[in-house]
């Protein structure tokens, strides 16, 4: 057992620093048992409120990663146990940041190599798992949208996802399950270029197929639904426009400033439609005016005095029925934008799962040792939501979960903009307060 570190007195420094390099020097100076003891202090008390909710045993973190501190020879390995101390706050917020004393001080080697994506998206339907989407080198091997994945590398899929999900957990804070299954289904499947994936795949016809990708250059981020309708306009932020049977469809990709005049340019564009839907899948986040945007689906000279009293605003506000989809990429502003239509009484929601669950205040603790700070959630947002549970640790609940139909991945389909479209057709009203055959309410 290495015994931790304390500052030396100066004279000393002077001799021990005139035979160690200069970073060798530095990091005598730093009592890294001190400061993850402060660290694991000062987060209980902060934090520790979400413990019960989150299913976090703070007291095993803390013996664990007191114990893990005694072993830390330099600023590099601190960094690194710092972020993997976040990770056990299960907060999807959570960052390690730099210090005057810690600007320059990187992770180790191993955490900074370059990683590309897979050319490929999965998704987990009744506890199998399945391609959702394929691209640049998955498609060029013959890996296709709806095949179930059997094997990686020999291992059974389910099993192999699994250990991904605990690898990328252990350096990196999730807020909920859900949050961390995401993450490893799309950002989760990079590797470095070069590297060779054995693939054990069924397709729609029940034949096994085996392929074998070498990851070349290829995007991380998922960009939200299977298959967006055809023909839309706005810009990366928000796009519109009309599915195929006429539903008025709106995505938003994130939450800008100004994302409620962003939306009357959609309004004026379908404001005859029947029916609309608001895709807000893998938007991540952002910060808007809330009641400004959720007015522009109040009638003009109305209110919705549901949950809260939201006053109808823009210049072409919608009355029609709405049905959101969400899923566990909708993060932060996302979630409470989201969650909003459901929680205020005007939408009905779905989704694959619950949006994120990473939606809170935050606050930043520096450390003793003046190299780094952690910036943690600390209230959680819309803490109406939830029957006052918030949104922190739990995410936006939809009216309705549903799975990914690998038939409909196999066909270029999405799912949920279907049950979307059949949901405006026949509106479940009972679950919904808001009544879109008056537009009085």
């Amino acid at each position: 057992m290495r015994l931790p570190r304390f500052p030396l007195p100066a004279a000393a420094l002077l001799i021990a620093g005139a035979n160690l390099a200069p970073a060798a020097a530095a990091a005598q100076e730093v009592d890294y048992v001190a400061d993850v003891r402060f660290a694991l202090d000062e987060l209980e008390r902060e934090c520790g409120h979400f413990f019960r909710q989150k299913g976090i045993e703070w007291k095993q973190v803390s013996r664990r990663f007191q114990r893990e501190a005694r072993e830390v020879e330099n600023h590099e390995a601190h960094h690194a146990l710092l972020w993997r101390l976040l990770a056990r706050l299960r907060d999807g917020h959570a960052t390690v940041r730099p210090l005057a004393a810690g600007e320059g001080v990187d992770l180790p080697a191993e955490w900074r190599v370059e990683r590309t994506g897979a050319g490929m998206f999965w998704c987990v339907s009744d506890g199998k798992v399945f391609v959702k989407n394929s691209w640049a080198g998955a498609a060029a091997v013959g890996v296709e949208p709806g095949m179930q994945v059997l094997e990686v590398d020999g291992e059974p899929a389910a099993k192999w996802l699994a250990r991904r999900v605990e690898e990328e957990s252990d350096r990196r804070s999730f807020s909920t399950d859900h949050q961390a299954l995401f993450h490893t289904c799309h950002w989760g499947l990079a590797a470095p270029v070069g590297t060779r994936l054995k693939l054990e795949l069924r397709d729609g016809r029940r034949k096994k197929r085996k392929r074998t990708l070498t990851y070349g250059k290829a995007g991380t981020v998922p960009w939200g639904p299977v298959a967006f309708p055809e023909g839309l306009a706005g810009d990366g932020d928000v796009r519109f426009g009309r599915t195929a049977t006429g539903w008025g469809y709106v995505h938003l990709r994130r939450c800008p400033g100004d994302l409620p005049e962003r939306m009357d340019r959609a309004l004026e564009a379908l404001a005859d439609a029947p029916g609309m839907i608001l895709d807000f899948r893998a938007n991540g986040g952002g910060g808007f005016d809330h009641d400004a945007l959720l007015g522009r689906f109040v009638p003009e000279g109305h209110s919705l005095d549901f949950a809260k009293r939201i006053e109808s605003a823009g210049p072409r506000p919608y009355g029609g029925p709405l049905v959101v989809i969400v899923d566990a990429g909708t993060r932060s502003a996302g979630e409470t934008g989201s969650g909003m239509f459901k929680e205020d009484g005007r939408a009905y929601m779905i989704g694959e799962s619950p949006t994120a669950g990473m939606s809170a205040s935050k606050k930043t603790v520096e450390l003793p040792s003046g190299l780094f700070a952690l910036y943690v959630a600390v209230r959680s947002n819309k803490q109406r939501f939830n029957g006052g549970r918030g949104l922190e640790g739990i995410g936006a609940i939809p009216h309705e979960e549903l799975a990914y139909d690998p038939e409909d991945l196999a066909e270029g389909r999405d799912t949920l903009i279907l049950r979307a479209e059949e949901l405006l057709a026949d509106f479940p009203s009972r679950e919904v307060p808001y009544d879109h055959t008056r537009r009085d309410r």
